[in-house]
């Protein structure tokens, strides 16, 4: 139900209260609230960008998101690589259509893979179906050899699908057949299959052609590929390798829940391993459903293990997680279903008592015994095992190894170790002041502490590599800087390969034949933005720090499997984007491509602009990037929008470029959009900036983008200090809240959506982690329990001034909509005027319904900061964006 509350109009910023769970025009909040806001008396000669009309709609309109993707092709090169060697393929869209490459970086050769005009002719005589070099049907090969791929094609003609039917099937049927009119049959797409030699360019339809093989996601095969462990109903299973194939055979050519009951009606021989577990206290992945009735149904099924094996296959290890204790948390599923659904799960929030209890645990192949490594000297300590390095994952993006497995390979995890003595894994206690890195012996259970180490905020770590030797390469953040030292077996330090005032994002490769590490670090290159990634060499006695791919540039890098060559995707938010292949000297074999951004230029696409500015404390850089609108006139002035998102895992300020964001989208309504850092709000800088909002993680970030919008407007007229906004998504949308409840004489508007405004009701890992949580010991200096204690927006709800939009879906189960609707009450007790929304049926992101929140927060800001509006109870951009049904 909607509530109107009717007030007369305040001479200052009138606020609006919408409480409707959901309204089909929720864009037209003229007609639910009691007065539009007021546009300040506009000075003689200052030529205010405000009033009706003077949103552009048409603008914003043609470069909404979800328009802007339709202009672009490729923007970066990902390469495949072909196994045991350093050749790779890929693919590369422009507005001439689709073209696929062969790159040899040991020949310096780049091959187009197909004449497309040939392919396409032969193609279009088999299928019958009419291709041309521009259109293509083909989406993916596969390399079965040096010089021959494999790839599909689907028909646009049908065939019958064969349908096998048991015993009791056959007998059901025919005693309806006389009941029932006659079944339909089911029908699919013909496929065909076709081979192709790269080196001659000639092309053959397969015969005989048998679809790869189709592993599930659950299946844990050991090393020997003798054994495959899984979890069903709590506990531990396991069939022979021999049994799996059966289970293989049958899912060959059928995906998702066709290839699911295709595996369940086989009947294979397994061997339960564990008896003793239970719901919340399971071995492996208990499975889990979008409610409590299918979670229901995923317990029986078989779910992934978690396992990771010894090379020679005589161990296998994991850990195990005690649930039973912590408190639910729940989310009611209110549409898509006859009736509401709930579905419920574990949730632990800071500084409760009970959280989760974690245990290591090896299964001796042998002797088919498990044992747990007894290691527990925190209170509510977490542990992991270190598994082979496989390349790095760190927080500016992922890079890889290899060609991957696929589900057309079988998972293989192994450990760190080649040695089955040596069981690598870490512990970390709960404030998450201390991490070790741990070796165990899996046939004595001995436990010996390698690595420590200890910060007054948090540690923070990654997964080492393994030299031959022993030797492990160690990121670690001990001097305030993220840097990388090598460690001998007995836990000394070797030597220090990199060290400096700048950061080491992660290794990426190693490559012993040759002596060196290839790792990515940024802050390094004077002159530069210093969060622009580069690629670097080191070699593995610490000497000759080497930059491997120079330029102005964030660089995005993919490491052979070798670590002998790299392909680099570089760019800035204000350059088109450029891929090359480099070896790992730093010579650059050859240029790859640069992204075809024509048909975004010919539309009336602008760069945006990067800028520097300094903290609130006047001596630290943050950086940030304006977008302005494409008709920008200098001599108006435009009100200026922030999109916040304070960290500390980043500040959502982008360094390569990009199309994923609405800040452009944006702009074109009339307004000037930043994006801008914050102290403490990203990993890419010294560890005293990422953890400058420690024991402060409301208020931390709002200082300095306050004073950061202040510098900008000192510096261009055309910015109104006087119609400041802000808006932000998760941390974003609880910055932004919090922004106008400390700064409200400052910020005037807000948008704020799936915000974890009360952060004692959100992650306790996350809250802990950045706020910090105290341990308590009694006399014998023993951890009792913890203390926690954050400061929450709720608190002082009682500061708004401006115009506030809170949203949130009803069913997020990651930021729940509990912080939202605490805002809300306190905003309430404190008899103040706001709007609310609720997405239904969404979780965190809002899913199907963002380009509906687009425009929502878009007219949101028209409204209270133009101070025009383009009522109209349908949201007209989007109904000519979408089809008829």
């Amino acid at each position: 139900m909607i509530r109107r509350t009717v007030t007369r109009p305040r001479a200052s910023f009138p606020l609006t209260l919408f409480m409707g769970l959901f309204a089909p025009a929720a864009l037209a909040f003229g007609a639910l609230v009691a007065a539009s806001s007021p546009v300040a008396a506009q000075e003689e000669g200052s030529m205010k960008v405000e009033g009706p009309g003077s949103a552009n709609f048409e603008l914003a309109a043609r470069f909404a998101p979800y328009k802007v993707s339709d202009l672009v092709h490729s923007l970066r090169v990902t390469p495949r690589w072909i196994e045991d060697t350093d050749r790779f393929w890929y693919e590369w869209e422009t507005s001439d259509g689709r073209h696929f490459y062969l790159v040899d970086p040991g020949q310096g050769t780049k091959t187009e893979i197909f004449d497309n005009d040939q392919i396409a002719a032969e193609l279009t005589r088999i299928t019958r179906d009419p291709w041309d070099a521009q259109h293509l049907p083909i989406r993916t090969i596969r390399f079965t050899g040096p010089n021959t791929i494999q790839f599909d094609v689907e028909s646009s003609q049908e065939e019958e699908v064969e349908e096998e039917e048991d015993e009791d099937d056959v007998e059901e049927d025919q005693e309806d057949e006389q009941q029932r009119a006659p079944r339909r049959p089911r029908t699919r797409n013909i496929v065909h299959h076709f081979e192709y030699d790269v080196t001659t360019r000639t092309l053959r339809e397969l015969e005989d052609y048998e679809e790869p093989d189709s592993h599930p996601n659950w299946a844990s095969v050991s090393p020997d590929t003798a054994w495959v462990v899984f979890s069903r109903e709590f506990n531990l299973w396991m069939m022979s390798y021999e049994e799996y194939e059966r289970i293989v055979e049958a899912r060959r050519g059928k995906t998702g829940d066709e290839a699911e009951e295709a595996e369940e009606d086989v009947e294979v021989e397994e061997i339960q391993l564990t008896t003793d577990g239970e719901k919340d206290f399971s071995w492996g992945s208990q499975g889990r459903g979008q409610n409590d009735e299918e979670t229901e149904e995923e317990h029986e099924k078989r779910q992934p293990s978690g396992t990771t094996w010894s090379h020679d296959s005589r161990y296998f290890a994991l850990t195990r997680q005690d649930r039973r204790e912590v408190d639910h948390l729940w989310v009611v599923h209110a549409v898509g279903n006859t009736r509401p659904k709930l579905e419920s799960y574990r949730y632990e929030m800071p500084g409760e008592e009970n959280v989760t209890q974690t245990s290591l645990h090896v299964f001796d192949m042998e002797s088919r015994e498990m044992a747990q490594i007894d290691d527990e000297p925190w209170k509510d300590q977490r542990m992991g095992i270190f598994n082979e390095f496989g390349g790095f994952g760190g927080f500016g993006g992922f890079f890889f190894f290899g060609g991957g497995g696929g589900s057309s390979e079988p998972r293989i995890t192994k450990w760190l170790s080649d040695s089955s003595d040596e069981l690598y894994f870490w512990r970390r206690s709960r404030d998450q002041h201390r991490v070790d890195v741990m070796r165990a012996d899996p046939a004595t259970g001995e436990v010996t502490a390698v690595i420590e180490e200890r910060l007054n905020t948090y540690v923070e770590h990654q997964s080492p590599a393994r030299l031959e030797n022993g030797d492990l390469i160690w990121w670690s953040e001990r001097d305030g800087w993220a840097h990388l030292y090598r460690y001998a077996p007995d836990g000394t330090v070797r030597t220090r390969l990199t060290e400096g005032p700048w950061h080491v994002d992660g290794l990426m490769g190693v490559n012993e034949d040759d002596g060196y590490a290839v790792f990515r670090a940024n802050a390094r290159e004077e002159g530069e933005d210093p969060y622009y990634m580069h690629t670097y060499r080191v070699g593995l006695n610490g000497s000759g720090v080497t930059l491997l791919n120079p330029g102005n540039y964030d660089h995005q890098v993919v490491v052979s499997e070798s670590a002998r060559y790299f392909i680099d995707n570089y760019s800035r938010v204000d350059t088109n984007p450029v891929s090359a292949l480099f070896d790992a000297s730093g010579r650059r074999i050859m240029d790859l491509e640069t992204a075809d951004l024509t048909a975004l230029e010919a539309a009336g696409y602008q760069y945006p602009e990067t800028y520097q500015v300094k903290a609130d404390d006047g001596v630290t850089d943050i950086y940030g990037v304006m977008y302005k609108p494409y008709d920008f006139d200098p001599t108006k002035q435009y009100p200026i929008i922030a999109y916040v998102y304070p960290g500390p895992q980043t500040e959502s300020v982008s360094k390569s470029f990009s199309l994923n964001q609405t800040e452009q989208a944006l702009a074109q309504f009339g307004f000037i959009v930043i994006t801008i850092g914050n102290r403490g709000g990203h990993p890419d800088r010294s560890k005293w900036y990422h953890n400058y909002g420690y024991g402060n993680l409301r208020d931390y970030g709002l200082a300095d983008k306050k004073a950061g919008i202040e510098q900008l407007a000192d510096r261009h007229g055309f910015i109104d200090i006087d119609r400041v906004g802000i808006y932000g998504h998760s941390g974003g949308g609880f910055m932004s809240t919090a922004a106008m409840l400390v700064y409200p004489d400052f910020f005037k508007v807000a948008v704020s959506s799936a915000g974890n405004h009360n952060n004692d009701v959100y992650n306790a890992n996350w809250s802990e982690k950045h706020d910090g949580v105290k341990e308590v010991k009694d006399s014998t200096g023993a951890v009792t329990s913890f203390d926690y204690d954050i400061d929450r927006n709720s608190d002082i709800a009682a500061n708004l001034k401006g115009h506030l939009l809170l949203t949130t879906g009803d069913v997020d189960n990651n930021v729940h909509h509990a912080g939202t609707f605490r805002m809300a009450e306190a905003l309430i007790r404190a008899n103040k005027r706001f709007d609310f929304f609720i997405f239904p049926g969404q979780r965190h992101g809002f899913g199907n319904m963002s380009n509906y929140w687009f425009w929502l927060r878009a007219e949101y800001f028209v409204k209270h900061l133009l101070g025009d509006s383009q009522w109209n109870v349908d949201i007209l951009e989007l109904q000519g964006d979408q089809p008829k049904g």
